[in-house]
């Protein structure tokens, strides 16, 4: 059973609750002051953090559509599941969501571990998605080792957003060690490469030129696997392209979800 908990408004974001089977799941929106039909756009988060990353890019975007980022259960405002959920389940969480909020087939545009998530909900629930964003999806499967991810984060880590450092903090703390550890695993363990030739919706594959968590010929791979792809490359953006440079990313979303 899904029903509405709950809505509260902060800064210029909108703040939603609604229940999703046993969790009650927390989302922020911007919607434009004209309506011209446009599909909303979801951007779904990546591993061990929540939507504060995002909300920069969602500030933008709903100037022009509507857009929503959502916590996923057990991260951010969401309800903490007694036990870690792994990709299927959060894939259905966000697909229950989805329907909760009764949206129209949505560009679900993720983000990391985000991009995995939204895959699985295009292939598992294509009537709830319209069109992918994939920004900086993982898991390379030649990097698929606990060494080689910490490596790249490493690297790529430099480049980011000083101000990202504390709000990964605060979503480390606020999911719990348990949840933290079970998301990563959740991305290193799934196969993403069997599901893109899967995928039936338009897609578009975004990284950023510094990235160091998300190679150049990965980000090819993810396009040439994936029917009705293209790739765009940001200049001068690490992974997290959201947060560091929403201005630059917002007009290359708003375009393609409306030609989609």
């Amino acid at each position: 059973m899904m029903k509405r908990t709950g809505i509260e408004r902060d800064a210029e974001l909108e703040r939603r609750t609604v229940k999703v089977g046993d969790w009650s799941v927390t989302a922020w929106r911007r919607l434009p002051e004209v309506d011209d039909g446009a599909p909303p756009v979801v951007c779904v988060h990546g591993a061990g953090i929540s939507s504060r990353e995002l909300r920069p890019l969602v500030a933008a975007l709903g100037e022009h559509v509507p857009a929503w980022t959502v916590d996923l259960p057990g991260f951010g405002r969401s309800t903490k599941p007694p036990h870690p959920m792994g990709l299927p389940a959060l894939a259905d969480a966000l697909a229950g969501w989805l329907a909760a909020e009764e949206l129209p087939p949505a560009c679900l545009a993720g983000c990391s571990f985000g991009c995995q998530l939204a895959v699985d909900v295009a292939v598992r629930y294509p009537e709830r998605v319209g069109s992918l964003v994939l920004i900086g999806p993982t898991v390379d499967p030649m990097a698929r080792s606990w060494p080689r991810l910490l490596a790249g984060w490493l690297r790529n880590s430099v480049r980011e957003d000083p101000r990202m450092a504390p709000l990964n903090v605060a979503d480390y703390r606020d999911a719990g060690l348990r949840q933290v550890l079970a998301s990563f695993r959740a991305a290193m363990r799934d196969r993403v490469e069997d599901k893109l030739p899967h995928v039936s919706v338009p897609t578009l594959v975004v990284r950023g030129e510094f990235d160091r968590m998300v190679s150049q010929e990965w980000a090819e791979e993810v396009t040439r696997l994936t029917p009705s792809a293209r790739l765009v490359i940001v200049p001068g953006m690490p992974h997290m392209i959201p947060f560091r440079g929403p201005e630059a990313l917002m007009p290359i979303i708003r375009e393609f979800a409306a030609d989609a």
